[in-house]
Parts: C-alpha cells; structure tokens; sequence
C-alpha cells in the first residue's frame, strides 16, 4: 500500500474534527501526525456525533500499538496499514470499529484549486513501501541524452521549461523531473571528484595528519551513482572544504606575519565616531488660549526651558527630576499637560498645544529618552525597536537606505527632530533580495554606521533563498541578549520549495521574550486560501522560542511577537476605482475591501493581532523608477496578469495583556524607487523586564510565599470531542509544570461544543519562585487545556497576574488559541497572594506618560494652576496605562448557549453585525466582586456586565489608556454566524428566547435595581457559595419553552459577580 487517503499528515485536531463532521456517518476516521509525541500518531473517530482521538504510539522496536488503559495488552504492529487493518473488525477496544476512511480533500475542494497540503498530491503512508520511481518519457530522455555534452546551460533550461509546461500535470509527475536532473547532472560527478581531490591535496600542505581520503570519499563518491542526494552530498563536502582552507590559510598567514614580525599593508581604517550627542530641540506652542511660548529640550542636560513670547517673564527651567507626569489628551491630538513637581509639596500642571501631532509626539519622545538617560537604573525598562520590510525586486538596492532607516516618507513618520535617535533594536526583513549574506548584512551596518555613528552588533540573520531576515542591537545591549534561535519554513509548490516562506527569529532580551518573523506569502489576487494556508503552515512548523513551550500557539510563546514582510494580500476592487481612490487618497474605502482585514474580520489569520493605522498608498505595484504610476498589468507566458495596486508589505504585532507596546510611526519611503514595492517601516516603544534581584536573600524568609489561588475555572470549547480534559500551566515564575486534576464537570449537550469545569479542589496553588510584588506584576501564566487520553491540547491563553494581586479573588475570561485558530474561551476567579514584607512596588519608566479626555476644547485656564495630588506609594496599578481599557462586551454569544439566553443577538441575514470594542492586548479580562452573591434569575448576563477590578472608571483627573493604535476592530470569536447555523440544533431563535428571558426575568432585576442601590458591605475573602437559579434551558435548542434545570454543583459556581 503505497498511499493512503486516511493519513492526512500534520493536520490540527480542529481541521480533524471538520473533515469527520462533514463524513457525518459512524465510524467515519482518520489518522494524523500527533501533536504531544514526536513520531506517534493520532486516530480520531466519529461515533454519535463525537469524535474520540485515540493515541497510536511506536515503542522502543519501532512497533506501533494503540495506547490502552493501564492492565490492557497492546496489539503490535509493524506498519500503520496493518494497525488500521486490524481495528476495522469488531471488538478490538475501540467505541466502534474503522469503517469509513475519510480522505484528504482533492483540489477541486479548494476555493483556489489549491489543496490545503499541497495541491492534493499524493501523501505516502508511514510503515509503506515506497512506490517504484517512474521514468522520464522516452522521448524527453532521447533530448536529455542528447544535450548532455554538447546543449549550452540556456537549451537545457528550455527543455526543462518544456517539461514543466506540457508533462507536469500534478506534483505526483514531479518525480520525472527529480530523474531528468539526475541525468543531466552525470557529468557534474566527475567535475567535483576532480575539484575535490585538489582541494584535499591543497588541505594536507596546511593539515599535514588528515587521511588522504575525506569521510565522503569512502562513502563511493567515485561512483557513477547519478542519484542527486549523492551530489549534493558531494557539493556539501566541497563547501566544507572551501570553508575549512579558508580558515586554515588566514590562521597560517597570521602565524607567519607574528613569526617574523612582519606589517602587512591594509587600508586606512577611520576612527568609529563617538556617538553623537542629541542636539537641544526648539517648540513652538500656544499656552492656553493666546498665549504664545517656546519650550526648549535639551536630553544631555536633562532640561525643558519654557519661555514666554512678548511676555517680561525670565524663563523657567525645569529639571528632568521634577517632572511628574506626561498626559496626552485624546481629544486634542496636538495637546499635551506636564505635571511638575514644586518645593511646597504641591504639583503644578501646564499644557501646552502644539502645531500638530507629530510635533507632540517628537516632545514626548524625547522627554522619554531624557527620562532613560538620567534614571539610575542599572537596566533597561523600555527599549525602542525598529522593523522593517522591502520586496527588493531581485534588484540590488540604492546606494542610501536613509529614508527607510529613519522612518522618513510617507503615513505615520518620524519627526525630523526624532527621525535621527537610534533606535535599540533594528529588524530588517527582506524578500526577492538578491545580495548574498555577508554583504547584505555589511551593507545594512555600514548604513546604520553613517547615520546613526553606532557600530551595531548582528544578533542573527537567517535566510530561506532570498528571504532574509537580520537583527541588530546597540552594543551595550549585547550582552542582554540571549537565548537565541533561528528558523525557516518552506510554503512554495508542495511546501518544498523556498521561494515562498518564513524565516524567523526569537531570543532573549533580559526577561522579556523576541519573536520575529518575516515572510513571502503566496502571491495572486485569487490565492487568499493559499495565503491563509500559508500563515497556518508557519505557524506550525517555525521552532522558535522556549522548546518547553513547543505545544503552545506559536503567537503565545513571546511577550512580543512582530510579524513582518510580503503578505500578497490584495484589494478586492476594480483596479480603476482603486486608483481614484488612491488619487483622493480616500484610503479607508480601500482598506475596506483588503483582503487581510477581510481575513482578520472571519478570524482566519493573525487572531488577536495588531497593526498601525495605514495612512500610506498602497505600496505595491509600482514602476520601476518612479512613485507616481502604478503598473497593475503583468505579461506571463499564460496572458495578461492583472495586479491591482495593493499593500501587500505589512507589519502587525502581538504582546501578553498588560504589557507595553506602542507604534509611534507606520508608513513608507517615497524616494526608494529600485523596486516595484515601497520599503515600509514602523517604530516601537516596548516595556521589558529587568533581571529582578530581591532585597532579601533567599531563604531568610521562608515563610514568606506567595501563592496563586484558583476558585474555579470554566471552558467552552469548540469541539465534538468528550474527552475529559486536564489543565498544565507554565511560566517563568514557577520552578516546573504544574497540573489541575481532571475536570469536575461536563456538558455536551450543545453540538460542537464541550463546556467543562474545575472547582478549586482540583486546581493546584501555584508558588512562584519570588514573592515580591514587584517581580509578580510582570509575569504571565501561560495554560493549556489537554485532553486526558489524547495528551494533546484543546486550546491555550495567557493570563497575566498583574490584574489577579490582592486579597479577594478577580474574574479573568479570554480566549483559547491553537495553532492560529480560536478554539474556545474560558473565563474564572483567581487571585495571587503577596506577603505583607514583599509588596513593595514602584512606578515604571513608561507608566509616566498617560491619556486623559479633555472636558472642554479651549477652556479658560484657572486663575490658579489646578493640583494634582501625588500618586499613592507603592500602589501597583492592574494594568498599565499604554493599554486600552477592558472591552464592555464579549465574544460570540455561540459560546453561552450552555447558559439559556446568549449575551447578543446574532445579525439576521445581510446585517452587517455590530463591533464590540477591543480588549487588551491578549483579550484578557479581569472582573472584581462589588458586592455578596446573590442568587440571581439574570445568571445568564453577558460577564462583561459584572464589575471589573482594576483602578476606578476613568474620569477627569484619571490617567487613561491610550487607543490602540490603528487596531481594526472585528467580531471576536471564530464561531461565525455561518459556522453557528451549520452547528444543526446550534442555530436557535435567539431574539425570540431573549424575548422570553427578558419577560422572565423583567420583575426581579428590578428587585434587585433596589437592593443594589444601597451600600454593600465587602464579601469576606471566601463567602459560601450559595447555587444560582438559573432560568436557561440545557436540552435540545430546538425547543422553543425554556425549561428549568436543576443547579449545577456548588463547588463550580463563581465565588461572587
């Protein structure tokens, strides 16, 4: 059996569990690649509209069994063929036998006719003999033969064209052009023989003790094996060698030079310049309504000099250490208020507009920079990092990057008083970049080198063909960096070929983790399937990062993940309309219709990411030479290719909630005219952990612990799956992985969902390593939910413990990502217990700087400058103030169906369906108890009407989160309406039952209007928990009287709402 259909390779179990749906019948299965163990494999079978997955692993002889309960004998077997052979029988153990295999969808399934995989080629099965190598047609392999000695390089690149073009008709008929190659190379054996025996002959004057004969030699090199793994083997030693005598020549010159105390000539190298210090930075602002003043900023000296225009006033200078607070208002893009502090304890408070946002920002920034420079601190608390991407054409570049390495052109730019500080980090990414490494690398430090006067130190470069990806750092930052891995994956024809793909970094910056990523999706207007493919295929296969976070979503495994590069997504438009509307600049009509945004909105790619706010034109197609024509007609061999004008080069990023990130530039260069795509560029201000040290040794405390308490955690997943599951949780914070017992509570009841549930005696307490509070409020929990018999996870999310700090446990829900796909959502109580001795905290470097509304536009100023109290003392705020507010409303009410009454109503057919706001980075949420719990009828509210905890509702005086910025709002679940409808008894009359629940429940909520209108004393710590009586229904959806259910246990119920 060379082949079979029910191996679908390394598809996720979401994909799985699809493909069974749609096979609809008992007995229905498939095998795949298994996700928690290398080497073994997953079966997963549909039985009564459930899919049980079924562990098949190899043991130490390499025989694969089913895994079976503890006491039960393994049948053996040596190929997977005869494993699943022997399960299609009855009463082998299995819920029902193998009865129907569920093959791979063909080409013609695709939206594209494109397969998910890779066309629909032919998948050999694991444990199979190979299938017999097919010969070249005879014809072909007469021309082959006959140009072998004689044909130049460009007739035997036309055969190979010709062979593609008429006898290529599916990657199966590849292998022909695997033997055509192998017979054209014949000749080429013979070449490198004789180039290696020189090259050995040369290695033995500089190594006299190497064997005359290299390891590869006496492998049969000599042989007339035509077989290309062979020469590239052969061309594999041959680079081995070159780069071997390369070194040992230069070791034996330095040898001869230090022997006979020679001087070598070498060209005169210039002294690196000193870095250049900032120059002071003038501003011209209005204070208040009229009046006129310069501010003068001067970062070496730590000085902002204010002075008066027309007024007899001396100027007044303010010292970097009296500077409070930063507050930008929203409401005024161009208006800012500095907080001072004044020797009468007292604060005073100036704002100041200036000409426009852009000069605000340039103040702000380098108030930021004078703020780090003249801090004591020994590390780092905020870096700024530079990205950028360019599809270089395949042509070499200019002889100046200047305006792309200093975010200069066009959208969100650069002031020209901020355009020239260095940026910490720098991440080039490139596509279609056909310099070689090393000069590549050479040409971008030499840039960086004239413009900035800083010689930056590489911290990887990682290539795949011509995608290249490299990080530079400030040398002071080197040593900071660690942990360092690179990666790349192929996503051309079959996921074979690198002409489309990923390359990746990820390391270490002190305690905070680096992921980037740059890629080059597959490239046609009609190829978003494919690119959506292309993101998923990425996603699972770049290693990256910690490798005890290798089951996690990859997006989960950074603090910081910046995803850049040649996306190809395009604009579904007439190319016409989209270039009047580039000619008005009218670009939210188009980015209407983008196909990312599109993506992103139906929750296929990039969940949860964000981008900056693209005030650009689009940045690809251009002419050559030029910026200001688009050329969107392309001649092929096969006709005119129509490529419409289209921002095909993005960058989006991802960070743990409630850390710090802020885009402050995002655009394009308007004068790099060598390719037909614009450079594009963005900036960042990231927040980064310092290597906390305690300020009590180890151990001289050791009652002092802190602890992470669980009162309950609850899980909707996306799933025909009733495995009963288990949780892992990992992080940083803890020694090693800790994991929950098995869940207390099932339901399954809705098709296509599986709600479980834990109570606290099943969740483990969780010890940090480090009690202090300081060091907690910058960790992050990462779970994941697995299931008992599979091993393999159902869904991940992080959860920061910022929020989770006090006494009284805080309500978190947010969502389960694996492998790039929403799989569910899970929402609990949880708190973190800090020692009275280690909650000491202080304000970090970038939480200086807040948002506040502005009451009234052009209010007078008050005769005396209002005062602004000083922040309370070691007052560890829930959330930093960069990050937008917890949203008001949450995710897709599919998920609540268990609950009677979903939280929205779904939009009819046509409807467009209503935004919610966006969460926090992550979409973690966080609630705090406001009063007892009462046993409510309206059990079934959305969780977003609960009180949340963290600091009070903003309001005037508050400092605000920042928007975020350029963040398009989109539903937030994966369980679309059209998903929901296909669910079969999912699809319920939710207006109608609302009606019902509403008239239900009308009297009591407002009973409890009254009670709650009143003071409420605050809960004790762990009130009883008294059961809720909840009026939704839990039987068949198609039913159309709500039916009271009994209580579920009182141990799953939340400790308050």
């Amino acid at each position: 059996m060379a082949a079979a259909g029910w191996y679908h390779r390394d598809i996720s179990q979401v994909v799985a569990e699809e493909l069974l749906a749609r096979a609809g019948r008992d007995g229905s299965f498939l095998v795949r690649d298994s996700e928690s163990v290398k080497g073994a494999y997953a079966l997963c079978l549909l039985f009564q509209r459930h899919v049980y997955t079924y562990r098949i692993l190899p043991d130490d002889e390499g025989l694969l069994s089913v895994q079976t309960i503890q006491g039960i004998q393994a049948k053996c077997f040596h190929t997977l063929p005869d494993l699943i052979g022997a399960y299609q029988h009855p009463n082998n153990g299995l819920v029902t036998p193998l009865l129907h295999p569920v093959h791979r969808p063909g080409p013609d399934e695709d939206s594209d006719g494109e397969d998910a995989r890779g066309w629909g080629h032919t998948v050999p099965c694991p444990g199979a003999p190979p299938s017999s190598r097919t010969h070249i047609p005879q014809q072909l392999h007469q021309r082959l033969q006959e140009q072998l000695h004689s044909s130049p390089a460009s007739d035997f690149m036309g055969f190979v064209a010709e062979y593609l073009t008429h006898h290529v008709h599916d990657l199966e008929a590849l292998c022909h052009l695997s033997a055509a190659l192998a017979t054209a190379c014949r000749a080429l054996h013979s070449e490198i023989d004789f180039t290696l025996a020189g090259l050995e002959t040369l290695a033995r004057v500089f190594d006299p003790p190497v064997s005359p004969h290299s390891p590869a030699r006496e492998q049969g090199f000599l042989s007339s094996d035509p077989d290309l793994e062979l020469l590239l083997n052969k061309i594999s030693t041959v680079n081995h060698l070159l780069s071997s005598l390369e070194k040992k020549v230069l070791k034996s010159l330095q040898e001869t030079v230090t022997r006979h105390n020679l001087a070598l000539p070498s060209m005169a190298v210039a002294p690196l310049p000193a870095a250049r210090p900032l120059a002071v930075q003038n501003f011209e602002v209005k204070m208040g309504k009229s009046q006129r003043a310069a501010l003068r900023v001067d970062v070496e000296s730590g000085t902002v000099t204010v002075s008066k225009r027309g007024s007899s006033s001396p100027e007044e200078l303010i010292p970097q250490d009296k500077i409070l607070q930063l507050i930008k208002y929203q409401s005024v893009q161009s208006k800012v208020r500095l907080v001072c502090a004044r020797e009468n304890q007292k604060s005073l408070s100036r704002d100041f507009v200036f000409p426009n946002a852009r000069k605000r920002e340039a103040f702000c920034q380098l108030l930021q920079l004078m703020k780090i420079q003249h801090s004591n601190l020994d590390e780092p608390e905020i870096i700024s990092v530079y990205v950028g991407t360019w599809n270089m054409g395949s042509t070499p570049p200019p002889r100046s990057l200047a305006s792309w390495l200093t975010s200069r052109g066009l959208g969100r730019t650069q002031d020209e008083t901020t355009a020239c500080i260095p940026h910490d980090i720098y991440v080039i990414g490139t596509q279609e970049n056909s310099l070689g490494d090393r000069e590549w690398v050479e040409f971008l430090c030499a840039s960086l080198k004239s413009l900035m006067a800083i010689d930056y130190r590489v911290v990887a470069l990682q290539c795949l063909w011509s995608i290249k990806i490299v990080v530079l750092v400030k040398p002071e930052h080197q040593r900071r960096i660690s942990h360092v891995h690179t990666s790349s994956v192929k996503t051309g024809i079959a996921n074979t070929l690198g002409n489309k793909g990923a390359v990746g970094v990820s390391f270490l910056f002190n305690g905070t983790s680096f992921g980037f990523i740059n890629c080059h999706l597959a490239s046609g207007s009609e190829k978003t399937h494919r690119r959506n493919q292309n993101y998923s295929d990425i996603l699972h296969s770049l290693t990256l990062g910690d490798k005890r976070l290798g089951g996690f979503d990859l997006t989960l495994r950074f603090t910081h993940l910046f995803w850049l590069g040649d996306l190809n997504y395009r604009l579904d438009m007439d190319v016409q309309d989209i270039l009047s509307h580039i000619v008005k600049k009218e670009f939210q009509a188009l980015l209407a219709v983008d196909q990312l945004n599109l993506e992103r909105e139906k929750n296929k790619v990039f969940l949860r990411f964000s981008e900056g706010d693209i005030s650009f034109p689009p940045t690809y197609r251009y002419e050559r030479g030029t910026r200001d024509t688009y050329v969107w007609q392309k001649s092929k061999p096969t006709g005119v290719r129509i490529n419409v004008p289209s921002w095909c080069d993005r960058i989006l990023w991802k960070s743990h909630p409630e850390t710090h990130v802020v885009c402050n530039s995002y655009g394009c260069t308007d004068d790099i005219v060598t390719s037909d795509h614009s450079p594009v560029f963005a900036t960042f201000e990231v927040g980064v952990m310092s290597q906390f040290v305690p300020k009590e040794a180890p151990g001289s405390s050791p009652e002092a612990l802190a602890c992470i308490e669980w009162e309950s955690v609850e899980v909707i997943l996306k799933t025909t799956s009733r495995s009963k599951c288990y949780i892992e949780f990992h992080s940083y914070c803890l020694e090693e992985v800790q994991r929950s017992g098995e869940n207390t509570f099932q339901n399954c009841d809705i098709p296509g969902f599986l709600k479980l549930g834990w109570s606290s005696k099943h969740l483990p307490v969780l010890n940090p390593i480090l009690p202090d509070l300081e060091y907690l409020g910058d960790q992050h929990l990462l779970l994941s939910f697995k299931g008992v018999e599979s091993c393999e996870s159902y869904g991940e999310c992080c959860l920061a413990l910022r929020s989770a700090i006090g006494s009284t446990a805080r309500q978190f829900e947010t969502f389960l990502f694996h492998r790039g796909e929403e799989t569910g959502s899970v929402r609990g109580w949880m708190r973190v217990r800090v020692p009275r001795g280690r909650r000491g905290t202080r304000e970090k470097l970038y939480e200086w700087i807040s948002f506040e509304e502005e009451e009234e536009k052009d209010a007078e100023p008050a005769a005396e400058p209002p005062m602004c109290p000083e922040p309370a003392p070691q007052r560890l705020r829930s959330r930093p103030r960069s990050l937008p507010e917890p949203t008001t409303d949450y995710t897709n009410p599919a998920y609540f169906i268990f609950e009677g009454v979903p939280t929205a109503r779904l939009p009819a057919p046509g409807e467009a369906p209503k935004k919610p706001a966006e969460g926090p980075a992550g979409g973690q949420q966080c609630r705090s108890p406001a009063g007892p719990r009462l046993p409510l009828p309206s059990e079934e509210q959305p969780w977003c009407d609960r009180p949340r905890c963290g600091p009070p509702s903003p309001s005037r005086g508050h400092p605000l989160s920042a928007p975020r910025a350029g963040h398009h709002q989109r539903p937030k679940s994966a369980v679309l309406t059209r998903d929901t409808l296909g669910l079969g008894d999912c699809s319920l009359d939710v207006a109608t039952q609302l009606d019902q629940a509403s008239a239900q429940c009308r009297g009591d909520i407002q009973e409890i209007s009254l009670r709650q209108s009143h003071p409420v004393p605050e809960p004790p710590p762990r009130p009883c928990r008294e059961p809720p009586r909840p009026p939704g229904k839990r039987g068949a959806l198609g039913a159309s009287e709500m039916e009271v259910q009994p209580p579920p246990p009182a141990d799953l119920q939340p400790a308050r709402i």
